[in-house]
């Protein structure tokens, strides 16, 4: 197959899926409240650093998540960048369902968001715009408050190749 071919031929999901996960992401959960007062949120790598000034950043949850639509109507949200000792964290909000915060120590922060306590950094936003993303929503929040743990005695959890792990001690 020429260059050319490969180029005209459409990326099939499954190899750009492989080839997304070769590359290294931190892992966040984002939370919001439902109409109810329940925790709704999504466990997410897909997400940036988009200005300083204001302070923006984006996060893409599926079309599909429960929780998506609670964002785009409450308007509010956290994001939390979870610790190397939060997997179990990132696996709950990773299934599906609204129900995901059970046992977990979360309180209702000043700005009316759930937050997890224990996460590497906690950034609470407001909806700054929702824009279409092909099967993501790319939601920017601007950033109304952020808390961050001792990063001298808390590391972050990372995502590569379908697996969560810790960052290498680098000298």
């Amino acid at each position: 197959m020429t260059t050319q071919q490969q180029i005209d031929q459409a990326v099939s999901p499954e190899l750009y899926k492989n080839i997304m996960g070769q590359f290294p992401t931190g892992v966040t959960v984002v939370t919001a409240y439902n109409d109810l007062g329940d925790v709704v949120g999504f466990t997410a790598s897909a997400f940036s650093a988009l200005s300083m000034d204001p302070a923006l950043v984006l996060v893409c949850p599926s079309y599909t998540s429960d929780s998506y639509p609670v964002i785009r109507d409450t308007k509010k949200f956290a994001i939390h960048i979870l610790a190397d000792d939060q997997q179990s964290i990132a696996y709950q909000f990773a299934k599906k369902g609204i129900d995901k915060s059970e046992g977990l120590d979360i309180k209702q922060s000043k700005h009316g968001v759930p937050v997890i306590e224990g996460a590497l950094a906690v950034l609470e936003c407001t909806l700054w715009n929702d824009y279409p993303g092909g099967d993501h929503a790319i939601l920017v929040g601007q950033v109304v408050n952020a808390e961050l743990a001792n990063t001298d005695q808390k590391h972050p959890l990372l995502y590569c190749r379908s697996k969560m792990g810790s960052l290498p001690e680098m000298n």
